[in-house]
């Protein structure tokens, strides 16, 4: 059996995640007081008794995500499961940082300033109102790639993430993406859904946002990772510290190539998926992307007590 860790992205908040692996594992809590520290904030508070609202705005909800995931990590490896029992990491946008966190290639604490950044970065590249991403339901990535290029007129339409063979988002202006999801439906998707996002993330309007962090990466020190990161925009394994560096400035405004990330660590031997914190979202997708691949949740101090005892 061959593991790779993914790591989830923005969507999977909750209040109250990872409090209960705070309080079973010191490892655990020592990672929400740096992240605290790191922001100069009580993040923690925020992500255990505060209102879904303010969580699930992008820059508190970022790095709350990678905190908790980061936590999830900890209790494993206090448990006697470390970064090595995977052949690789992966995360879902955002998961990305923290997955190259996990395997060591960004301290927590400048992690947790980059999702900061980033989420400030993204929130205010496009005015409200003005952006809007969809999930397209029922047709594949070249079927979405032509219904964006039909619908966008002028403007940005894009596909943002090609999550597995039945859902892939696309991003832009609103008008553009409200056209995309009324010609998705028309050329046979069963579903187009507008989503509750506050900006059109991973498409060319993002592109203020990449030049944030461009300069916010190029301040901070990234290393080699400890198992090699299946980069979001590539598909593909990447050890590279400034390749890592430039992928992360790319990842901003391009496409999430999950399905095609997970088919990746299919064919070099992967068969097992562990979602290292917040949610069950990516085992749902990889679950539609190949029926042979068996995953599992780690987000709560149980699931970590059922991994270390088995």
């Amino acid at each position: 059996m061959t593991i790779a860790f993914v790591f989830p992205g923005q969507g999977a908040q909750t209040i109250g995640m990872g409090k209960a692996l705070a309080e079973a594992y010191p490892a655990a809590k020592a990672v929400f007081d740096e992240v605290d520290a790191a922001l100069g904030e009580a993040l923690s508070q925020l992500i255990w008794e505060g209102d879904i609202e303010t969580l699930t705005l992008t820059q508190n909800a970022q790095p709350a995500l990678m905190a908790t995931s980061l936590a999830a990590m900890r209790a494993l490896e206090a448990g006697g499961h470390s970064i090595d029992k995977a052949a690789f990491v992966a995360g879902h946008s955002l998961g990305e940082y923290s997955a190259l966190a996990a395997a060591g290639a960004i301290s927590v604490a400048d992690t947790a300033r980059l999702l900061r950044t980033r989420g400030q970065a993204m929130q205010s590249a496009v005015p409200v109102g003005e952006g809007a991403m969809a999930a397209i339901l029922g047709l594949d990535l070249e079927a979405v790639r032509a219904v964006a290029e039909e619908a966008a007129q002028g403007e940005v339409c894009q596909a943002a993430n090609d999550n597995d063979p039945t859902q892939v988002v696309v991003s832009g202006a609103k008008a553009a993406v409200e056209r995309a999801a009324e010609i998705a439906k028309e050329k046979g998707a069963k579903r187009a859904v507008m989503l509750p996002v506050s900006a059109p993330f991973h498409c060319a309007l993002m592109q203020p946002a990449a030049d944030v962090m461009a300069e916010a990466l190029a301040g901070v020190a990234i290393t080699s990772p400890a198992v090699p990161l299946i980069a979001n925009v590539r598909a593909d394994a990447v050890t590279d510290p400034d390749e890592i560096r430039k992928l992360l400035v790319e990842q901003v405004t391009g496409s999430v190539r999950w399905r095609e990330s997970v088919q990746s660590m299919a064919a070099k031997g992967v068969t097992e998926f562990w979602e290292i914190g917040a949610g069950k979202a990516l085992s749902g997708m990889i679950r539609k992307i190949d029926r042979n691949l068996t995953s599992r949740q780690v987000g709560t101090a149980e699931d970590v007590t059922a991994i270390t005892a088995g």
